[in-house]
């Protein structure tokens, strides 16, 4: 059997190591990629450390911009009384995809996960808490995964805000337990952002 050579099979690694890119996959990407135009793969490396060196999350909601604040804080049409809350910078790409929310976004970077060593105190929630004093935000819109995690962090944030007066609602549950909202289709979140429901 023939050994690849070495620059390539380094290149198979790295691509392999990126979500969603199994190695099969990498391997397809990779052998297209030493088989393209010089000029091509310049262009791909340009685009890919530019993207790295501009691309920034938000100071205000976290997602992921090259201005700061990003557009969507900095859009005075949207509804600055509503906010949802996401687990990722992704998420908020997902849901402006459904074409229906049109409040702001904050941005938790990630879930309470005791068995993972992360607490309300590794998430964005004081962050969230500031806005909601600062920008007059009336209801929080919990969009998190429907796995234990994502609960529990919605019950956590739901305690915390809900005696402030604050409306706490999470989207209707359209979704697959366990699965990411980028994996959900446009006409699901759209659905499940129109049901969403008060929690407590």
């Amino acid at each position: 059997m023939a050994t690849l050579p070495e620059p390539l099979t380094r290149l198979i690694a790295g691509l392999s190591r990126l979500p969603g890119v199994g190695p099969r996959s990498a391997e397809r990407i990779a052998l297209h990629i030493v088989q393209a135009e010089l000029g091509s793969v310049q262009q791909l490396v340009e685009a890919i450390v530019a993207a790295r060196d501009s691309v920034r999350p938000c100071q205000v909601c976290g997602a992921l911009t090259e201005k700061q604040p990003c557009a969507i804080c900095s859009d005075d049409r949207r509804d600055g009384s509503l906010v949802c809350v996401v687990e990722r910078p992704v998420d908020i790409i997902s849901i402006e995809k459904s074409n229906t929310y049109r409040g702001k976004y904050h941005v938790l970077g990630g879930k309470i996960s005791p068995l993972n060593g992360v607490g309300p105190e590794d998430l964005r929630i004081v962050s969230l808490e500031q806005r909601i004093t600062s920008e007059n935000i009336n209801e929080v819109v919990i969009a998190l995964p429907s796995d234990v995690e994502g609960d529990a962090t919605s019950y956590y944030l739901a305690k915390v805000f809900k005696p402030r007066g604050i409306k706490i609602s999470r989207i209707a549950q359209g979704i697959s337990v366990g699965t990411g909202l980028e994996f959900a289709d446009e006409l699901t979140l759209s659905r499940a952002m129109e049901a969403r429901r008060e929690i407590i």
